[in-house]
Formats: structure tokens, C-alpha cells, sequence
């Protein structure tokens, strides 16, 4: 029988890897395409998606199942979720405002759009669809944050190049962006079937 830690990594790793949420299920591309365009807003997106993403896995996961449980009201997940998440992100705004704020200003609305994020909304529904422990839980958060911060950042360095280079017109900006997301896409579907949950 495999060992908790062994389960809790493969987690990790899958939902970084395998199911990347952003080139497997291609949920998160509004964030994705506005933020990937340099390095240092792509990096600092990371930090505060999979930081919110954890902290939100972690609340989530304790109001589902020691209230929401209990009072068998779970129907009402999404909207308790989005309500959890919301507090998160609007924390998490104040913050970045105080320690970072050239950060806050060139993240602008993005940061706002956490809160509505589906890959953010997905991670609680996706806890309690497959009742997940609460370690469990933490660690498909901190995966699904990582797959995100590893999208973001080898779409921006990807971005910061195509810069330089010879793009033919029509292809510039998104379209060259929508192209590359699909090799990238392509790259990840490698992972699939490394591991089997």
C-alpha cells in the first residue's frame, strides 16, 4: 500500500504536471494571456495565485466539511466557495497594495479577477468532489498554484522573446500568443499518463 506522502506528492506533481489546468483544461486563460506579458508581473501573479489558491484549499476545505457537511446545505458549495475566495483575494489585494506596490499597480485588474478565476473556484470543488483529506487538499492546491506560476512563467519568458524576434504582422501579439499556448499545450500532453490517480 503506497505511503501518504507518496499519494500526496503524485498529487502535487499531477496537478502541476499531468492536469495543468491552464494546457490540459484550459481554464484560467483570461489571467494567463493578460499577465504573461513580462517576466516580473508573471512571477509576482504566481506567488499571490498559488498563496491564495493554498490558503483558499485550506479554508475551503474546513467550512465544507465541519459546517457545510453537517448541515447538509453542500448544494450551496459554489457560492460559499466564490465567497471564501473573494475575502481571500480582497486580503491578499490589501497586502500586495502595502509591501508591493509598483507590483499592484502593473498587476491592475488582474488581481481582481482572482476571485472569479475558475482555476481558483476549481481546486475547492475538485476537493470536495474526490473528498479529499486536508493535507490532501493543501498539496492539490499547492500543485495546481504551481502549474499555474510554471504556465505563466514559460509564457512570459516565451513572450518576452517573440519581442525580438521577426513575427510576421498578422501574427503579432495574441495570435502569436494562442500559438504558442497550443504548442505549449502539446508539450504537456507528454506528462499524461505518468502517473494514475
Amino acid at each position: 500500500m503506497e505511503s501518504e506522502f507518496t499519494k500526496i506528492f503524485e498529487l502535487v506533481i499531477a496537478a502541476s504536471l499531468i492536469n495543468n489546468f491552464v494546457f490540459t483544461k484550459f481554464l484560467g486563460l483570461c489571467i494567463f494571456f493578460g499577465v504573461s506579458k513580462r517576466m516580473e508581473t508573471a512571477v509576482g501573479m504566481s506567488i499571490t495565485f498559488t498563496a491564495v489558491m493554498m490558503i483558499g484549499a485550506a479554508v475551503s476545505w474546513i467550512v465544507f466539511n465541519f459546517i457545510m457537511v453537517p448541515l447538509d446545505i453542500t448544494f450551496l458549495q459554489i457560492i460559499v466557495f466564490i465567497g471564501i475566495i473573494a475575502g481571500l483575494v480582497q486580503a491578499s489585494d490589501t497586502i500586495m497594495r502595502k509591501v508591493a506596490p509598483a507590483l499592484y499597480y502593473k498587476l491592475g485588474i488582474y488581481l481582481a479577477l482572482i476571485s472569479t478565476n475558475c482555476i481558483i473556484l476549481a481546486v475547492p470543488l475538485e476537493n470536495a468532489k474526490e473528498h479529499f483529506t486536508f493535507i490532501q487538499s493543501l498539496a492539490f492546491g499547492l500543485g495546481s498554484g504551481i502549474g499555474f506560476a510554471l504556465a505563466l512563467i514559460i509564457m512570459a519568458s516565451i513572450r518576452e522573446k517573440l519581442e525580438l524576434a521577426d513575427v510576421p504582422v498578422p501574427f503579432r501579439g495574441l495570435p502569436m500568443a494562442f500559438v504558442v499556448t497550443g504548442l505549449i499545450a502539446l508539450a504537456f500532453t507528454g506528462f499524461s499518463g505518468l502517473i494514475t490517480l
